[in-house]
């Protein structure tokens, strides 16, 4: 059975709180139970890390080599300038897809880089939580 490690970073504990207009009213713990109904219809399993500290979401990463199969990662603003999490990525060398809830190329010009993205197999954006979904999709057929 495939297993998925899903990350979210900075302030991704706040949804449901945090600019609702932008992020939504759902809850981090919603988009969790969401992500394991399709995953359940899926037949895959799927294991959740949340942290502010970019050190932590590294350790994360390099954690997962071994145990699982694939990583989705939403790094909030970690996006546009964390090497760091970027060569962790590279470093384990498991398909990773990079998510966010907002379309980045539509905000703040500093958004609009993904230092992450180039060390993925893909990026999505802007499609709310269903971007989580459509990642684990993708992680499920083969990527």
């Amino acid at each position: 059975m495939k297993k998925i490690l899903v990350i979210n970073g900075p302030n991704l504990n706040l949804l449901g709180m945090r600019e609702p207009g932008v992020y939504g009213s759902g809850t981090l713990n919603d988009l969790i139970c969401e992500i394991r109904k399709k995953a359940d219809k899926l037949g895959i399993e799927v294991d959740f890390f949340q942290n502010n500290i970019e050190g932590e979401i590294i350790n994360a990463i390099h954690s997962a080599l071994g145990k699982f199969d694939g990583i989705i990662i939403n790094p909030g603003a970690y996006t546009h300038y964390s090497y760091a999490i970027r060569d962790a990525i590279s470093a384990v060398n498991l398909p990773c897809i990079e998510v966010h809830i907002s379309n980045i190329h539509k905000r703040e010009e500093f958004r609009h880089v993904s230092v992450i993205a180039p060390v993925c197999v893909g990026q999505i954006c802007g499609l709310g939580k269903t971007g989580y979904l459509l990642a684990l999709e993708a992680l499920t057929d083969g990527q």
